[in-house]
């Protein structure tokens, strides 16, 4: 499969923004499987399609690599990877643990000011349901959790979840044809409960919250079985 046909033309930047925006370009069309699992990257038709040399292509697809996002074989082709359902679930089991604690803290360290920019966070997430905006909704989602850390002076605690939720992301934009609605009310609770400063309710909201991946990742295996790896040998 080309990659050729999403890809798009930078506009002349510094090494380091080159290399970042490179990065950032190729991210997103995985995470929106605009690049679906198995299509075959070459070093030299990214690059090329991009409008930049080798070197920043290089550094994004180690950079997405070590994300989980590709598998780099050397000598053979380097593929977009197949979601695994085992890191999905290890990511889920990484970001409850993290985010319940998150949510805990945040009911004693946020502001007033804090709690009105997620709530504006969340009015702009139910804009996104209402214009049926996956990708926005997305961006919004992830913005929420992130914001929720930052403010909380946890900041730590995004980077971990981040650096763990690649194949878990992939699933969640998939969930979004059916289930944005369930994540937004969700999300709801989670603000309701931290506003009442009621720590073991936003907890318990936000292991919930997290916890419907599981069910719905059955759902969207069955719908899009050639996505996700043959884990049947392991």
């Amino acid at each position: 499969m080309s990659v050729s046909s999403p890809l798009r033309t930078l506009e002349p930047l510094n090494r380091q923004s080159v290399a970042d925006t490179v990065f950032d370009e190729l991210h997103s069309q995985i995470l929106l499987l605009e690049l679906p699992p198995g299509t075959k990257m070459s070093e030299v038709e990214v690059a090329k399609a991009l409008g930049v040399s080798r070197q920043p292509v290089r550094d994004a697809f180690y950079r997405l690599s070590k994300l989980g996002f590709l598998s780099i074989r050397p000598q053979r082709a380097t593929l977009v990877s197949q979601i695994s359902q085992t890191a999905v679930l290890q990511a889920r089991f990484i970001r409850s643990a993290i985010e319940a604690e998150t949510v805990r803290t945040a009911c004693t360290a946020l502001s007033d000011e804090d709690m009105l920019a997620l709530d504006e966070i969340l009015q702009r997430q139910r804009e996104a349901v209402e214009a049926r905006d996956a990708v926005s909704f997305h961006d919004y989602d992830d913005q929420f959790h992130r914001e929720i850390c930052e403010r909380s002076g946890l900041g730590f605690a995004w980077d971990i979840i981040r650096e763990n939720k690649a194949h878990m992301d992939r699933v969640r934009f998939l969930s979004l044809a059916f289930a944005s609605q369930d994540a937004y009310g969700d999300h709801v609770k989670v603000m309701e409960a931290i506003r009442a400063r009621d720590e073991a309710l936003a907890m318990q909201y936000m292991h919930e919250h997290l916890s419907r991946i599981k069910t719905q990742i059955i759902r969207i295996r069955a719908d899009h079985e050639r996505y996700f790896a043959d884990e049947s040998g392991e």
